[in-house]
């Protein structure tokens, strides 16, 4: 039982995707986290919100431009929400699928006021290597610049607050 109104948590859950995954405004993440949030990542450890901000940046904007996430589904169990969700590159190779994904799980914690007290992240290493190096490889044979180009051609068709507006057209 949670002391928050399952409609409270649904809407905190659907802005915090709306402004990290689909915004990708990592900075503004942060502020929907409380100031002692634990955000912990299976294979990057344990960080704070002001942690999570400046690697969130480094990782999604430098190292790995082209990942993007897709919503898959989530529930809501109390005041936590679990999600599905996956890592995804579009393919720079016209002959292959369309994107290249890997899956990966978080469960986040609400905390109150449009807040989340906790974040948890997993994710496979060997599929996120297998992934990341055929992608590499159709780069290298189609279009080495396309990881700057930040292509986010494949978002999920629903629900409407899991893309951008521009993906409705």
């Amino acid at each position: 039982m949670s002391e928050y109104s399952r409609e409270e948590v649904e809407q905190a859950f659907q802005h915090l995707w709306q402004v990290g995954p689909v915004g990708e405004d990592w900075e503004a993440q942060v502020g929907l986290y409380t100031d002692d949030c634990v955000y912990f990542d299976h294979h990057y450890g344990t960080m704070n919100p002001e942690q999570f901000g400046t690697w969130c940046n480094q990782l999604m904007n430098e190292q790995f431009p082209e990942l993007y996430t897709a919503y898959e589904w989530h529930k809501i169990d109390g005041d936590e929400v679990v999600v599905l969700m996956q890592n995804r590159r579009d393919n720079p190779d016209p002959s292959g699928p369309p994107y290249l994904d890997f899956p990966s799980i978080s469960v986040y914690r609400y905390g109150g006021n449009g807040q989340f007290s906790s974040e948890r992240d997993y994710w496979d290493m060997g599929q996120a290597v297998a992934v990341g190096r055929a992608y590499k490889e159709a780069c290298q044979r189609h279009d080495p610049d396309h990881p700057s180009r930040r292509s986010r051609l494949h978002w999920p068709e629903s629900p409407e607050w899991a893309h951008p507006p521009a993906a409705d057209s």
